[in-house]
């Protein structure tokens, strides 16, 4: 019998870390979105939503993550890299990823109103864009997308 976990039971483990991350992100009172990014089976960036903590538009979580990434890499390019996020990436984030050389992007819930593969833009495939990732969407959709209703319902009341 084969130990070895598949591809699916990866992405669903490494996708648990990111709503572990996302929880925190909440805790702080900022919207639930967590992101890692993984290298040879291994986490090299962190990351949760940070706009409200830092007063800066640009901390979010996939940005927060690369730049931590990047930093233990020492290179701002991260090819061969995956990118784990509970949401679909807005343009900004998608934009950052494509140029870190991100070679695949899992994602949880999409995001309707600003994401950026298919929602609203298609960022990371763009074929005129010199470099594409592979996506694979969906992955703890419902955890990710439950986190994010309940967040905003209590906002709301």
């Amino acid at each position: 019998m084969n130990s070895a976990l598949s591809d699916k039971e990866i992405d669903s483990d490494f996708m648990r870390e990111a709503l572990r991350l996302a929880d925190q992100a909440e805790a702080m009172g900022e919207v639930p979105v967590g992101a890692l990014v993984v290298a040879e089976g291994q986490i090299i960036g962190r990351g949760h939503n940070r706009v409200i903590t830092e007063a800066d538009p640009t901390a979010h979580a996939e940005i927060v993550a690369l730049r931590e990434a990047a930093r233990a890499a020492g290179n701002y390019r991260l090819p061969g890299a995956t990118l784990y996020v509970t949401l679909e990436p807005c343009s900004m984030c998608a934009g950052a990823i494509v140029n870190a050389r991100i070679a695949r992007v899992v994602y949880g819930a999409d995001d309707p109103r600003a994401g950026a593969h298919h929602s609203v833009f298609a960022v990371l495939d763009h074929p005129a864009l010199n470099h594409r990732c592979q996506v694979t969407p969906g992955v703890a959709a419902e955890a990710a997308a439950q986190r994010l209703k309940a967040f905003f319902r209590a906002r709301r009341s």
